[in-house]
């Protein structure tokens, strides 16, 4: 059994979300949907079959016509994605080959409206950004926040609120709500994100405070800071807030003890479409998500997540992000 199966096998032990918590590389997004059936009063059940009863949108012309040329004439969208995510976010199905989640599912309804097939590559995190840079794909969905300093190489079309949370062994009886709370703790962290960042700067705080550092771990895959959360090596792991409310939901074993915009504690962070700087595309996918958040298609899609919490009520282009170290 692989690590990727034996992670999301995990997760079947509980298939019911509350709606307020929050393939193979080269493989294409799969086949047509309905929309996904609510789990009554608990929660919002969660598929994680491959059949994936997707939601889908109709195509709008007048939105298409926006598309770059170069794009329009190869009649696909090249959408990148992180192979290490984890429900709810970008993960694999029960069949350790077909990739689902909401940033998958929100791609195909933007795809849908640019009357695009949508060309779905998995990849890890940093080759999301190299992939852009070289023109290989079109727009990054993968919970991609948009920074200050992103903003210098990247357009940004926004889709969800950037929500970050600690996750902990349950009940320990600790809560973080400032950097005081993490001061001499034991935190795991994905490099290269918004969370390091916030971690990295409340570590500098404590210790210009008098208090102690925080030991930072790096993880990149979500079994390997499961299982350090398990054993206790790690007082907590900061990641994105949909993953740690999935996972603390659906086993029982952890909990939510601090939840912070990913921004920072002044300004609410914002996760969005990314595509390369001044390419010509960002409009488009704009306008798609300004009018699947008016159709509904958006709405459908976060609630079969459980995600409706994070929804925005508009798409923004390039708006204030995270600022810059």
């Amino acid at each position: 059994m692989s690590r990727r199966t034996a992670l999301t096998l995990a997760l079947t032990s509980a298939l019911a979300l509350t709606a307020t918590a929050c393939g193979t590389p080269d493989d294409e997004v799969g086949a047509p949907a309905g929309r996904a059936e609510p789990g009554g009063a608990k929660g919002t059940k969660i598929n994680l079959g491959p059949d994936q009863r997707r939601v889908r949108a109709r195509k709008v012309d007048a939105i298409a016509r926006l598309v770059p040329e170069r794009i329009r004439a190869r009649g696909t969208l090249a959408v990148v994605g992180s192979a290490e995510s984890a429900p709810p976010l970008t993960f694999y199905a029960t069949d350790d080959k077909t990739v689902i989640g909401v940033e998958t599912d929100i791609a195909q309804i933007v795809a849908d409206v640019l009357g695009l097939r949508v060309r779905l590559h998995v990849v890890d995190w940093a080759n999301i950004f190299v992939g852009l840079d070289s023109g290989k794909y079109d727009v990054g969905f993968s919970n991609i926040t948009v920074t200050e300093e992103r903003k210098e190489k990247y357009d940004f079309a926004t889709y969800r609120l950037d929500t970050i949370s600690f996750e902990a062994r349950t009940g320990r009886g600790w809560k973080v709500e400032g950097p005081k709370d993490v001061a001499g703790r034991t935190v795991g962290v994905s490099s290269g994100t918004n969370q390091e960042k916030l971690l990295v700067d409340w570590s500098k705080q404590n210790v210009k405070a008098g208090r102690e550092a925080t030991e930072i771990k790096y993880f990149q895959n979500t079994s390997d800071y499961y299982l350090a959360l398990g054993s206790g090596r790690l007082d907590a792991y900061l990641g994105p807030n949909p993953v740690a409310a999935y996972h603390a939901t659906t086993t029982g074993k952890t909990e939510i003890v601090g939840t912070f915009s990913g921004a920072g504690d002044r300004l609410q962070g914002k996760i969005a479409a990314t595509t390369k700087k001044d390419n010509g595309f960002v409009e488009a996918l704009h306008e798609a998500l300004e009018h699947l958040i008016e159709e509904g298609s958006y709405g459908r899609v976060l609630e079969r997540w459980g995600l409706t919490a994070e929804a925005v009520p508009s798409s923004q282009v390039n708006p204030r992000g995270l600022p810059k170290t």
